[in-house]
């Protein structure tokens, strides 16, 4: 394998991109989410004592220390990830380890507090990817000299490594489930419109031919199981390149068909690990590859012959992870990681195997025990959702005042009126969209969020209205809460002419009022119960300037939001690439090879000829006369 400069440099670029859209993402929606007035308000997740900065699980327990509420330290957490990461982006200096870790810090700061919101498919793999850019971006902030050196060349393997997980168990969950709809290969159609947020696209899709859709689904089926089996670590480049392109064209597929999401921009992410430099250079010849092949056979014969002269090191593995912890070189310290990562990483998938935890090895599970509460190894694919042939469940809200007339709350980013044409919703992520469908999903009514979502739809709370309908035309009830809530489940389907078509089938959640007995309940064991009146915050700067930036993003979706600040982005690129041509095209052009600039005499040149005789500055003036005739003459051109 050749050299990966490239395809690291596109790694890093990338995850800082997702960084800016996940953080940007949540900072519109903790107003509703986690706000005061929010869903599952998160001061009621504040410990009573403070406790020391190396045990807490967030940096949200900071907040009170620096003057602000629960609500506002979130956010401030948000804006600083979307200022690292927009650094990033723009600069590729700032594309350092030490910049990847404090977005990893404050990501996973965010995943501790924020419950079932943050508890997604794609949250947990931009923590586990979060972890690998810290490994494969240089450290050069904190060095004296501007050394712009990656780590170790092992580093970045483990985003294949991980890109495979990703793919490979995917795949295989969907036959290991036992799921009826992958073995008659229906799956695609009903696919489509049981996924999270459908397009327009896959409306248009689902009308092909039942033959086509399931030559589709075998073609799904061969792309993650067979493709990563065959291409993914094979020795020869053409393979690997061939199963860049099927991934990229799958998960193309997934975003014209089911908009966005964070997971399909952080599969291709980790699909760049399957690329090299030379796919970038076309002029590398054979050469230059034997070179590579001889540069990394030195440098592994290199670490064996370090691994023989240490007998620790094969005596005990694991005692010599505790060892290498003194050492500070990034060198050694992502060996560490890379060897606790690989090894631990397979102890999740023990139980499609049918196996227990207790039959892995206790160094390999102690192993695991200690980097899972950070997050350092995901599980993808153990849980598959079983695709329902009987059409797409959802969530309806009905509102009344009266107990006669209902009126329906439809949310913005999911199937709610049968003639409304499927939104556009990605990169941005709707978190209470996103529960509501795996609710329906699932039929679960008693959740905690789903129990705060009611009473706050019956106080009429602005900020979790907006969750729903940022237009206050589009929901009934913005100038009055209602009086009375409840909740029924449909089963759309996708049908012409009409966008969708429904039927009911049965009722989600019964008939409650803000002093309905049954709703003092669910928020007395969800511990959503107000005890304690809301506590101001104190009016400080870094207060001022939190509110001043909520002030100017209220009112916004979250959809534009993000479409706004990736179209700023677009636009400082595109004046960058304006400028580069301009620059480029002012600068002199080269000097041809028959008229080649003379070179600047040195000091010392000068002093020796104004010290030489004048018989010999007669003798050099006429050489210097008959070299320049000679040079001009035709002859000598050619």
């Amino acid at each position: 394998m050749g050299e990966v400069k490239t395809p690291r440099q596109w790694f890093l670029w990338s995850i800082a991109l997702i960084y800016v859209c996940a953080f940007a993402s949540i900072y519109v929606q903790i107003p509703g989410l986690y706000g005061d007035e929010g869903i599952l308000p998160v001061r009621l997740q504040m410990p009573k004592e403070q406790r020391p900065l190396l045990e807490q699980e967030s940096l949200l327990y900071l907040g009170p220390s620096l003057g602000l509420a629960p609500q506002q330290t979130l956010e401030l957490m948000c804006l600083l990830g979307v200022a690292l990461g927009l650094g990033a982006v723009l600069l590729e200096p700032l594309r350092d380890s030490l910049i990847y870790l404090c977005l990893q810090a404050l990501y996973l700061s965010l995943y501790n507090v924020g419950g079932d919101f943050l508890h997604s498919k794609w949250d947990v793999l931009l923590l586990e990817a979060g972890v690998l850019a810290v490994l494969v971006a240089p450290l050069g902030l904190l060095r004296r000299h501007s050394s712009y050196s990656y780590h170790d060349p092992v580093s970045f393997w483990l985003t294949r490594w991980l890109f495979f997980r990703l793919t490979f168990c995917t795949g295989v969950s969907k036959l290991a489930s036992g799921d009826p709809t992958w073995y008659d290969l229906s799956a695609l159609s009903h696919h489509l419109e049981n996924q999270m947020n459908p397009t327009l696209l896959a409306w248009y899709v689902h009308q092909l031919p039942d033959w086509l859709l399931r030559l589709g689904a075998v073609v799904v089926l061969q792309s993650e199981i067979t493709v990563p089996l065959v291409t993914f670590f094979a020795p020869i480049r053409r393979l690997r390149l061939f199963g860049f392109y099927v991934q990229l064209f799958l998960q193309l597929c997934y975003i014209l068909t089911g908009n966005c999401s964070l997971l399909n921009l952080l599969s291709i992410t980790l699909s760049f690990s399957l690329l090299d430099d030379d796919h970038f250079n076309s002029n590398s010849g054979p050469k230059k590859k034997v070179i590579l092949t001889l540069h990394f056979l030195h440098r592994l014969l290199h670490q064996i012959n370090l691994l023989n002269q240490q007998p620790y090191i094969r005596h005990d593995l694991w005692t010599s992870l505790v060892q290498f912890r003194h050492f500070y070189q990034p060198f050694y310290a992502s060996k560490c990681v890379y060897m606790c990562v690989g090894v631990s990483s397979q102890v999740p998938y023990t139980s499609m195997a049918g196996m227990s935890v207790s039959k892995v090895l206790p160094a390999v599970r102690d192993a695991y025990r200690a980097v899972e509460r950070y997050q350092l190894v995901g599980a993808y694919g153990i849980q598959h959702r079983l695709i329902s042939a009987e059409g797409r469940p959802e969530i309806i809200l009905e509102g009344s005042y009266d107990g006669l007339t209902w009126t329906e709350m439809n949310p913005m980013y999911k199937p709610g009126n049968v003639n409304a044409v499927p939104p556009i919703v990605g990169p941005h992520q709707p978190r209470l969209e996103w529960l509501m469908w795996q609710a329906a999903q699932g039929g679960d009514d008693t959740s905690p969020w789903f129990t705060g979502l009611i009473q706050r739809l019956l106080q009429g709370k602005p900020e979790v209205v907006s969750l729903l309908q940022v237009d206050e035309a589009q929901y009934p009830f913005s100038q009055r809460p209602p009086a009375l809530i409840k909740a029924k489940l449909y089963n759309y389907h996708f049908t012409d002419p009409n966008w969708w078509r429904r039927q009911y089938k049965k009722d989600f959640f019964p008939i409650v009022n803000l002093d309905d007995p049954t709703l003092k309940k669910l928020l007395e064991e969800s511990g959503l119960k107000e005890k304690f009146p809301v506590q101001p915050g104190s009016d400080t700067p870094v207060s001022q300037v939190l509110s001043l930036i909520r002030g100017h993003v209220k009112g916004l979706s979250g959809s534009l939001v993000l479409s706004t600040l990736l179209a700023t982005l677009a636009g400082i690129f595109l004046i960058k690439a304006v400028f580069s041509w301009a620059l480029g095209s002012r600068k002199p052009r080269p000097a041809s090879a028959d008229h080649k600039p003379r070179k600047p005499k040195e000091p010392s040149e000068m002093a020796e000829k104004s010290q030489a005789p004048a018989t010999s500055n007669r003798g050099s003036k006429k050489d210097s006369n008959e070299k320049k005739y000679s040079e001009r003459s035709p002859r000598k051109r050619k």
